[in-house]
């Protein structure tokens, strides 16, 4: 993610209209790219790239990746449909146990290879036996036949939505798996590429402000008729002040997150237009349940009951809302049920009762986050304040996100943070990311840094994909159960849901936020201002 920032820990993304996208016939374009033209930057404030091989990745370079490779499906997420993007149809048997897709004709990979159901069915097929970043969201596939050049068929284990699996954000790219003579792994870490997507990569600058910049692809099947960005630039820049300097210089067209302060000096502004919208991420406090004083349930119960979750909505004043659960609203399986309250009395008391407080130990917690994230930095000063308050002395470091991830993957236990603050969101529209990702026990770690290990959870976890196909009232029952058990054991208090608070140039038109894809700007569907 891999803050899955996801601003860090990040952003969401514009949406071609349904109508526009089954329309595109997938023939070839009447028109190539001009040369020159417009170019849309996007202003980030961490590195894009963490991971070039499209079946592992699993980050920040999402933002281009869904600008470069192409789903099966695309997630409509205003209408709550799955709407046509490589494939044009699709049906399910009566038992949900075999889907076939039917695939656009005469669309190529950018490299001049076809696009048919042989390559994709490789490109599925490779993601699945890599088995790593969010390759997971296929585990129900059994088989998969490409029985003509146009009709991909799957065969699964168990019943599972694979319309709504093939639009996810990670791991259902369908890309060119013979586009390398040699190793094809290798071959995309040297910042290459071949998707079927509307650009491709022109320049790649790891370490540097403009990061990475992509270039129309002459052959893509949408077309070049009518309006469209040339270009796209991804400019890394970590201070928001001037993030917002280029933005009103003309010299930015997007970033994705501001904090409540300049969002409302940007309002009404000249040459800028604001934007705000609900989100499927939130922000988590993953508490270490295996080492260190966290161990002890008693002093997360402490630190959960100690965070003043009211007082970090109304500091951020518009950027994130109270959460009830783990699960945001508009996601199967979100409650109300589940509630995060402060209680301070109460926080002393369990401090107390575990040796720490007055008369007692001192204890004091690592904790770590995205440098750079203006909304964790407040958040994590408010919390410092709050665990101060019961006599817990935190120690927060603001670090780079990929140095913030590896430290806490590390093997060694004492190396790892008490507190790992960061941002998630779903890989598709359903909550399953979340478990699997987060509260499933995995060695080693890799996104559950919390190291928390409950078999009867693993259990119930592994059964969730099958359950919601077969009989989503008893699914939603189990995720609304998880998140109490999550609660009750204080393994990840939630912090926060995004309320994402953009700024674009007003020069952009179109721009549509799609909490399905995170951070995600579909810049093919925006129209330049000339």
């Amino acid at each position: 993610m891999i803050n899955k920032y996801r601003s860090a820990p990040l952003v969401v993304a514009g949406l071609l209209a349904t109508l526009a996208l089954t329309a595109c016939s997938g023939t070839a374009p009447t028109a190539s790219p001009a040369n020159g033209g417009a170019t849309f930057t996007y202003v980030n404030n961490l590195d894009v790239v963490t991971q070039w091989d499209p079946a592992i990745s699993y980050s920040n370079e999402v933002i281009a990746m869904n600008n470069i490779y192409e789903q099966l499906t695309r997630s409509d997420s205003k209408t709550g449909k799955i709407v046509p993007l490589l494939a044009t149809k699709w049906e399910s048997s009566p038992d949900g146990l075999t889907w076939t897709f039917t695939l656009r004709e005469n669309v190529t990979f950018s490299n001049g290879s076809p696009m048919d159901a042989t390559a994709a069915k490789a490109a599925i097929e490779r993601t699945i036996s890599l088995a790593s970043g969010a390759a997971f969201i296929w585990d129900s596939v059994d088989t998969i036949t490409a029985q003509d050049a146009t009709t991909l068929v799957f065969n699964l284990k168990y019943p599972a939505p694979l319309d709504l699996i093939a639009s996810s954000a990670y791991a259902a790219f369908i890309y060119d798996t013979q586009a390398a003579s040699g190793d094809l792994a290798a071959w995309f870490e040297t910042g290459k590429a071949a998707g079927t997507g509307a650009y491709v990569i022109g320049d790649w600058k790891k370490g540097t402000e403009n990061e990475l910049t992509l270039t129309a692809n002459p052959t893509y099947w949408g077309g070049w008729d009518g309006s469209h960005y040339q270009s796209v630039v991804f400019k890394v820049v970590p201070q928001e002040t001037t993030a917002v300097q280029l933005l009103q210089s003309g010299q930015g067209s997007f970033i994705p997150r501001i904090s409540s302060t300049q969002f409302k000096s940007l309002q009404g502004a000249e040459g800028v237009t604001t934007a705000q919208s609900p989100s499927f991420q939130n922000m988590l406090a993953m508490l270490n349940t295996a080492s260190g004083p966290l161990a002890d349930p008693m002093l997360r119960q402490a630190v959960a009951k100690a965070i003043d979750y009211d007082g970090i909505i109304t500091t951020l004043q518009g950027s994130m809302v109270k959460a009830t659960g783990v699960i945001p609203e508009g996601l199967l399986g979100y409650t109300t049920e589940v509630q995060q309250v402060s209680n301070v009395e109460e926080a002393k008391m369990l401090l107390a009762n575990a040796g720490y407080g007055p008369g007692g130990e001192k204890l004091s917690l690592a904790l770590t986050y995205a440098a750079g994230d203006p909304d964790q930095e407040t958040v994590v000063t408010l919390m410092k304040a709050n665990l101060s308050a019961v006599g817990i002395d935190l120690q927060a470091k603001g670090l780079a996100w990929e140095t913030q991830w590896e430290l806490g993957k590390s093997e060694d236990l004492a190396s790892r943070q008490d507190i790992f603050v960061f941002y998630w969101y779903p890989d598709y529209a359903d909550p399953f990311s979340w478990f699997i990702n987060l509260y499933r026990a995995a060695t080693p770690p890799f996104f559950n840094l919390s190291y928390w290990e409950d078999a009867k959870v693993d259990g119930t976890i592994d059964g969730l994909q099958e359950l919601t196909s077969r009989d989503r009232d008893q699914a939603e029952l189990q995720y609304v159960e998880l998140q109490a058990t999550i609660s009750d054991q204080a393994i990840s208090p939630v912090l926060g849901v995004i309320n994402y608070q953009r700024a674009l140039s007003s020069t952009v038109n179109g721009y549509v936020d799609n909490p399905a894809y995170s951070n995600v700007v579909f810049v093919y569907d925006l129209t330049p201002t000339d």
